[in-house]
């Protein structure tokens, strides 16, 4: 073999990570990560003075916490980006099984009467949100799972996949979407996210459309389910679906959220300007930030926060199909689905799009749980950019038995799966 060859070979062969070799990482995915987490901060510091005069706090007290926030999801990101990712697979089950003990943990606890859910576990002054971390460990468990079963050939078979699946599905929604009534934390727009990264997962894998529409039959009846027999879900379908009819009691944050993003107009009413924080709109550092952010941004503000996001969702897009295998390709996805489907959802509701739902707009609203969990999630995708692939196959042939083999892998044609097109790997 010549010796040129011979450099060609080595260039190519895979470290011991079975990754490849590294190379230079997605810093752009870090630079949309800080300046969505700068406008965060920006907004909790405008609205701070209001926040603190309604709690009795100091000034600074939402501030203060927000930036600890931020520095624990900076060393959340510096650990996960850190870690291998071989580590992270093989402990994703104990990381799954203690994300289910912090579940238990926060049904047991004592509840606020004024939100009754068991969501939150409280240990003296910290206090986490168990939910978020299942989001995190589920992402590395079924990730795997989904990479493993696809290595094996069986992600068609019923009783190896399609049914732990299932029952996983299961459990999850039982204990984080059950009703009020049995104790559980009754959080239907987290199930959501959850169900839309098992879902999106599932098809990128490759799970035959089939199995996904039997799923996506059992989720929907399970929603009907899970609405019916809960008066406040029903209230908040009905605010949806007339958003006007009663803004005095079960309408009066869709309401308010509709006045304060009217109001901005179309370039704010300023920083230090809102109206609609001092006790008008409830939730306004959490679940409402987007509509106190359009309030002072108003739509122009709005937009370029929007093309921000997409902006960001597309660099986590090109990583995931230029991925080295099948466990970081899922992983992204499963990154992409989270964060894009609980962005939609978030903003959907406070411009009257979606019906209301306590769930935090990624990177921007207050809160530590939900920054550093989102930040770790990002990590993880910001080590699978260091060993993405930018190798182009020269001869026709071998792109053809490329998209054959992805086609028919296990025998069978992947009806939807998300295979990538080789040829858009190309160096920018």
């Amino acid at each position: 073999m010549r010796p040129s060859a011979q450099r060609r070979q080595r260039s190519v062969r895979p470290e011991s990570s079975d990754l490849g070799r590294k190379h230079r990482p997605d810093y752009w995915l870090v630079m949309l990560c800080a300046v969505l987490l700068a406008i965060g901060l920006i907004v909790v510091y405008a609205i701070s003075p209001a926040l603190s005069q309604a709690a009795h706090v100091s000034n600074n007290y939402y501030v203060g916490k927000q930036l600890l926030a931020i520095g624990l999801s900076i060393v959340a990101f510096i650990a996960t980006s850190q870690i291998p990712l071989t580590t992270w697979r093989s402990y994703a089950r104990p990381l799954l099984i203690f994300a289910g003990l912090a579940t238990v943990i926060a049904l047991l606890m004592p509840v606020n009467p004024a939100y009754p859910a068991h969501r939150w576990v409280r240990l003296g002054s910290f206090s986490f949100q168990s939910v978020e971390l299942v989001k995190f460990a589920a992402l590395i468990a079924l990730a795997g799972f989904l990479a493993e079963q696809i290595k094996k050939n069986m992600l068609n078979d019923k009783a190896r996949t399609f049914k732990p699946l299932m029952i996983a599905l299961g459990v999850a929604g039982l204990f984080i979407a059950g009703p009020q009534a049995l104790h559980t934390q009754s959080d239907l727009g987290s199930m959501g996210v959850l169900v839309a990264m098992f879902g999106t997962m599932c098809y990128v894998a490759g799970l035959p459309m089939k199995r996904l529409l039997m799923i996506v039959a059992v989720i929907a009846v399970s929603v009907v389910l899970l609405i019916l027999p809960s008066a406040y879900r029903r209230e908040r379908l009905m605010t949806f679906v007339h958003p006007a009819s009663n803004c005095q009691d079960a309408g009066y944050q869709a309401c308010q959220a509709l006045i304060a993003v009217g109001s901005g107009g179309m370039i704010g009413l300023g920083l230090g300007r809102s109206v609609q924080a001092y006790g008008y709109l409830p939730e306004a550092a959490n679940d409402s930030i987007f509509a106190i952010y359009a309030e002072k941004f108003g739509f122009i503000g709005s937009i370029l926060l929007l093309g921000i996001f997409v902006a960001f969702f597309a660099r986590l897009k090109s990583i995931a199909e230029r991925a080295p295998d099948d466990f970081t390709r899922l992983l992204v996805i499963g990154v992409l689905a989270w964060l894009s489907v609980q962005a939609v959802i978030n903003i959907g509701a406070m411009i009257g799009l979606l019906p209301l739902k306590g769930i935090t707009l990624p990177f921007i609203s207050y809160g530590g749980t939900s920054v550093v969990f989102v930040a770790a999630a990002v990590g993880l995708v910001f080590q699978v950019s260091r060993y993405t692939s930018y190798s182009v196959p020269r001869i026709a042939s071998d792109l053809n038995k490329r998209r054959d083999h992805d086609d028919r892998r296990n025998g069978r044609r992947l009806r939807g799966a998300y295979h990538p097109d080789p040829g858009s790997r190309a160096r920018a």
